[in-house]
């Protein structure tokens, strides 16, 4: 008959490295799935920046062809400077942080919008190339910043059902990794815009 006690180390010590292999697989995956993450917000980043380097060319084009409501203007301009001030980095990126950038991404959109419709009021800037150049970069921006926006949203959501699945959950806290945050609709956005022609 085999003496068991002779093996039980040998046994402990194999399911022990097992458990450690087990977590340096899970960790070196949770450390994939984390810079996924940080890619995808920096490819978030990279639209939002796009869409701030146009600013300054269409409201030069617009100046260069309408004297009309400064305010406006100055309007775009501030919501571009606001913008630009709420930054982290991609380790910050909290529920809480990612609705701030998103308040202040969304002032700078609410001041575009009311530029280019005050825009629509003078022929001469509609059927300017330039203008009309700016407008299709800026509607492609948003297509783009809206495209990384989901494509982060899948990459946290991967990363986020990773670190929560057993046996990772038990040991990924050690390690500092936590839950990442989602961007969310603005409130208010679930209703349907109107649209008035005066």
């Amino acid at each position: 008959m085999v003496n068991i006690r002779k093996f039980l180390p040998l046994i402990l010590l194999g399911v022990l490295l097992l458990l450690v292999f087990n977590m340096c697989g899970s960790y070196n995956t949770v450390v994939g799935k984390d810079e996924g993450v940080k890619k995808a917000w920096a490819q978030v980043e990279n639209q939002y920046q796009r869409r701030s380097d146009l600013i300054p060319n269409l409201v030069s084009t617009v100046k260069g062809y309408a004297d009309f409501e400064k305010s406006t203007l100055q309007a775009v301009v501030d919501a571009r400077a606001n913008a630009t001030k709420v930054t982290f980095t991609a380790d910050q990126l909290t529920p809480e942080n990612i609705q701030r950038f998103e308040q202040a991404q969304g002032a700078l959109g609410s001041s575009l919008s009311r530029l280019l419709a005050v825009a629509e009021n003078y022929p001469n800037l509609k059927a300017n190339e330039n203008f009309r150049d700016l407008q299709v970069q800026l509607e492609g921006t948003e297509n783009r910043i809206a495209e990384e926006r989901r494509k982060f949203n899948e990459s946290v959501n991967d990363y986020n059902t990773y670190i929560r699945k057993f046996p990772t959950n038990l040991y990924v806290g050690i390690f500092g990794f936590s839950p990442r945050g989602y961007f969310q609709a603005a409130a208010g956005s679930e209703k349907v815009p109107e649209v008035k022609f005066n």
